[in-house]
């Protein structure tokens, strides 16, 4: 099978694909520096590397196999799948607590925000952009404020003493509610 490659763009379409780039970079940048701030295992490098991976993705997909016999959209549904990979090894255990769910659902967000740069939809990568911040710091702050006057304990389970977190009813079985 012959694969059609579309390396003649004009100088005015790569700038724009440059463009998109570093849009892409600099929006992860952001979403990873609120992580850094929270010393969490994936911050202001790994946010910024997976926007401009997942928007460099997306413009070889969109550019670089177009007219070909190679569907587009499979290189962008890897980028999904294969955040899934990186986003696992910021997943830790620490004496029974699982820790760098957040974060790893941040890796996620962020490719997306840099598969819309890549597609060059800049306003929804922005708007993605800032509600991810609202989720990881806005959010945060009305998390901790909700637990502190509900005098709920830390979120997560114990998985070394197999009992729900302090103000958390556990059924018959020894868990909680929520868990199955």
């Amino acid at each position: 099978m012959d694969l059609i490659f579309n390396p003649s763009l004009s100088t005015e379409a790569q700038v724009e694909l440059a463009l998109r780039l570093t849009v892409g970079l600099g929006l992860g940048a952001l979403i990873g520096f609120e992580r850094e701030m929270h010393h969490q295992p994936a911050g202001f490098r790994t946010h910024s590397l997976v926007a401009l991976g997942a928007s460099l993705f997306t413009i070889i997909s969109a550019y670089g196999f177009a007219g070909g016999a190679t569907d587009p959209a499979r290189i962008a549904a890897q980028i999904v799948s294969g955040i899934g990979f990186i986003g696992a090894g910021t997943i830790l255990q620490y004496r029974g607590h699982i820790r760098g769910l957040t974060t790893a659902a941040s890796l996620w967000a962020v490719a997306a925000v840099g598969m819309a740069t890549g597609a060059g939809l800049y306003v929804l990568a922005i708007v993605g952009t800032v509600l991810i911040l609202v989720v990881l710091a806005v959010l945060d702050r009305v998390e901790a404020l909700a637990r502190r006057r509900l005098d709920i304990g830390p979120d997560g389970f114990d998985i070394t003493e197999h009992r729900p977190p302090a103000g958390r009813p556990a059924d018959s079985e020894g868990e909680t509610e929520d868990m199955p």
